[in-house]
């Protein structure tokens, strides 16, 4: 059964979204009780899909473990994928100091849509809350005093459209070499347009993740790659668990 909500499409069946929200009152109520354990013990509201999301990102991290260069994620929202990136570092590389995380992200959902990108999408689609940016910065600025060197700051939240700022972020920081780059803007402009403006920044090596390819809700994903990359000049491969995710080693 597809439930969409403003183009925000969740492929889940009554009996998943009833034992979702179960499970979501359940966290709140023992939250509290567990106190100082929380930490070690919130994985028991963990899902399947939580676990096979991290396991795939965990997959995708050491792969450019040798590789030089940063990290980019287009396409924040919430930060779910962006915080357990950042743990990764801090278990594959601790001290790869200069492995920095960059996130951007509009956080207020969808600027502006195209007709390529079909008829679910609509502008304002996830979206998160008012100064929702403030309140992840934080976020991760705790998950940062749980690894090592944890006065270097290794993360940055660039608000705003990133086919408009990710060249102004570039000019700021033109030393950048991108290790992976991580595409979930889901739709056509504003992935060409990054696509094309990351592809000096990377080496061989560099992965390419792709969050929405051949997904029939964001057709604009796959039109973007087509139109920059080309799909023939791409080995992609996919992961079990992650129907509509696809990746890539650049140059290979």
């Amino acid at each position: 059964m597809l439930k969409t909500k403003l183009g925000e499409s969740i492929r889940k069946t009554d009996s998943e979204l009833t034992s979702g929200a179960r499970m979501f009152e359940l966290r709140n109520d023992i939250a509290a009780n567990m106190g100082a354990h929380w930490n070690v013990n919130s994985n028991v509201f963990m899902s399947r899909l939580s676990i096979s999301r991290i396991l795939y990102l965990n997959m995708l991290y050491q792969h450019i473990v040798d590789v030089p260069g940063i990290i980019c994620e287009f396409g924040v929202q919430w930060g779910a994928s962006l915080s357990v990136l950042a743990n990764l570092r801090g278990i594959h590389e601790p001290y790869n100091y200069s492995r920095k995380i960059v996130g951007f992200d509009t956080f207020q959902g969808f600027s502006k849509t195209h007709e390529l990108d079909g008829k679910v999408v609509s502008e304002g689609d996830y979206s998160t809350m008012v100064d929702y940016q403030h309140c992840l910065d934080e976020i991760m600025s705790l998950h940062e005093l749980g690894s090592p060197l944890p006065h270097i700051k290794k993360y940055e939240l660039v608000a705003g459209d990133a086919s408009k700022s990710f060249p102004t972020w570039i000019e700021n920081n033109p030393q950048t070499v991108i290790s992976m780059a991580i595409f979930d803007m889901d739709i056509y402009h504003p992935t060409k347009e990054v696509l094309m403006q990351v592809l000096p920044r990377l080496v061989r090596g560099s992965v390419l993740v792709f969050d929405e390819l051949n997904c029939p809700q964001f057709p604009g994903e796959t039109l973007a790659v087509i139109e920059t990359l080309g799909l023939n000049n791409l080995k992609l491969k996919r992961d079990p668990n992650q129907p509509f995710c696809a990746w890539a080693v650049f140059g290979e």
